[in-house]
């Protein structure tokens, strides 16, 4: 068995490409998640600088160093929080990077920090105004229902973030955005 740590997969449709290439070099996979696979066998070298070249030309990397790993761990977790979870109930951020990474959050943070050049607040706070934006575009959602979701005390915080983030009010970026797409029959 072996265990590859893999930058850049962020969604589930990077877990199908990395499977999809995984099955076409006849390598046995045990599991896929975000940003680790294990495989059945171990790799020779030749198999993985294979594996690396062909990751890399898709956009993702295999991560080697331990610091990396963990870099790469909190931000799919992150992004699993943000982007994938439902979840009814507010999470403590740093307790729950601390129990998934058995790690103390001090040492989480300012690895974060010094690698990324940001914090991990900041980081969520990016993810959070992402999800928004795409929750606006979708038009499904009240601002009021998006900042009940994404667990904002209220949807006056959201707004100041979201204009604070991206420069606009999100009635604002939701009007443009409309305004940027033209029904087809109108092209």
């Amino acid at each position: 068995m072996m265990t590859l740590f893999i930058k850049n997969m962020v969604c589930n449709r990077c877990i199908l490409v990395i499977q999809n290439e995984l099955d076409k070099l006849g390598i046995g996979v045990k599991s896929i998640k975000l940003g680790e696979v294990i495989l059945e066998k171990e790799l020779t070298s030749h198999e993985k600088e294979h594996l690396d070249k062909i990751l890399l030309d898709l956009g993702f990397e295999i991560i080697d160093d331990k610091k990396s790993r963990i870099i790469e761990k909190i931000k799919n977790l992150i992004i699993n929080l943000v982007h994938h979870q439902d979840s009814e109930t507010k999470v403590n951020l740093s307790e729950l990077l601390s129990n998934e990474l058995h790690h103390d959050y001090n040492y989480l943070s300012n690895l974060f920090s010094e690698v990324e050049g940001t914090t991990i607040e900041k980081y969520f706070i990016a993810q959070k105004i992402e999800k928004v934006k795409e929750l606006l575009v979708y038009d499904e959602l009240s601002l009021s229902e998006i900042a009940f979701r994404l667990h904002y005390s209220s949807v006056a915080y959201l707004s100041n973030q979201f204009k604070k983030v991206t420069g606009l009010t999100p009635s604002h970026f939701k009007k443009i955005r409309k305004d940027r797409r033209k029904p087809l029959d109108e092209v």
